[in-house]
Formats: C-alpha cells, sequence, structure tokens
C-alpha cells in the first residue's frame, strides 16, 4: 500500500489558528502531510520564507508526519516532486468556495492525478484571515488570540520594527 500523501500550500503571512487547525486535521488523515510555504505574488510579505518556516515547524514539532517546505512555481508540479496526490485546502466561506472550486478544476486539468480535499473552517476560525490580522496588529492592536504563542511574538517583533523604521 502507498503512502498517502497531501500537500497544505500556502503564504501563511502569518499562520493564523485556522491554518493550524486545518495542518492538525489534516495530519490525522494522511500518512504524510508537507506545509508548503510559498509567497503570494500578488501580496508584500510581512514574514521571509524563512520565517515563517521556522514559526510553522515551532507549532508543529508535535506532528511527526508533518513537514515543512518551500514552495515555488506550480503546486502540481510540487505534488509531483513529493509523491503527493491530495492538496489540502481550508474553506471558510462561500467566497472561498467559488475560488478554489476553480483552481481544483484547474490543478485536475493540469495533473489528473491531483485531488483537492476541502476542509471546512471551525466557526471559531471562520473569520481569521492573514491579511485582516496584518491590518490589526499594522494599528498596534490584540491578535493573540487569533495566532499561535510563537506567531504573536513574531508580530510583536516585526510592528516593533517598524516603529522604529519609522523613527
Amino acid at each position: 500500500m502507498s503512502k498517502r500523501v497531501a500537500v497544505f500550500p500556502g503564504s501563511f503571512d502569518p499562520l493564523t489558528n485556522g491554518h493550524l487547525d486545518i495542518i492538525e486535521r489534516a495530519s490525522r488523515m494522511f500518512d504524510q502531510l508537507i506545509v508548503a510555504v510559498g509567497t503570494n505574488t500578488g501580496k508584500r510579505p510581512l514574514f521571509s520564507v524563512e520565517e515563517k518556516i521556522s514559526m510553522i515547524q515551532a507549532v508543529t514539532a508535535g506532528l511527526p508526519n508533518v513537514s515543512v517546505e518551500t514552495i515555488s512555481g506550480l503546486t502540481v508540479t510540487f505534488m509531483h516532486e513529493h509523491h503527493a496526490t491530495f492538496l489540502i485546502r481550508g474553506l471558510r466561506n462561500d467566497q472561498d468556495f467559488n475560488y478554489e472550486r476553480d483552481i481544483a478544476n484547474m490543478n485536475r486539468t493540469l495533473a489528473e492525478d491531483v485531488e483537492s480535499v476541502f476542509l471546512l473552517a471551525k466557526p471559531e476560525n471562520a473569520q481569521i484571515s492573514s491579511s485582516i490580522l496584518k491590518e490589526i496588529v499594522h494599528f498596534d492592536g490584540d491578535v493573540s488570540a487569533f495566532v499561535p504563542t510563537v506567531v504573536w511574538t513574531h508580530l510583536q517583533e516585526k510592528r516593533q520594527q517598524e516603529r522604529q523604521e519609522k523613527n
């Protein structure tokens, strides 16, 4: 029997409790889960890929079947390189569904062996998005309830750096 390998791609800028919940749930469903950290070309990242990988590794250290890697290029290419056939995506709302459905259909066109698996966000995570959290932090808001502790610490450090650069 072959290993069931899944990939959860994203920019994770920053990793939220919603992301972590999807990682934990998917890790129970598959033999191996690769969290594939990339850069969203449409957004200016707060954290470097290396910083994001470090934070994700810290919060997933207790999940032995989870690894964290860098991704660049097409997700389906990355998946083939890692012998993965399942693509994990989290859904918070109907907009996410519509967007992810279109991407899943395109991925299926590009690689027939790729199966998209959608996991619904828990209600307490449905309003969380990295973009919203970054905006709140930029205005000195407290998002500690929405991110793992290690991420909150890094967010506070980034905000402190921003303040120092302005002065």
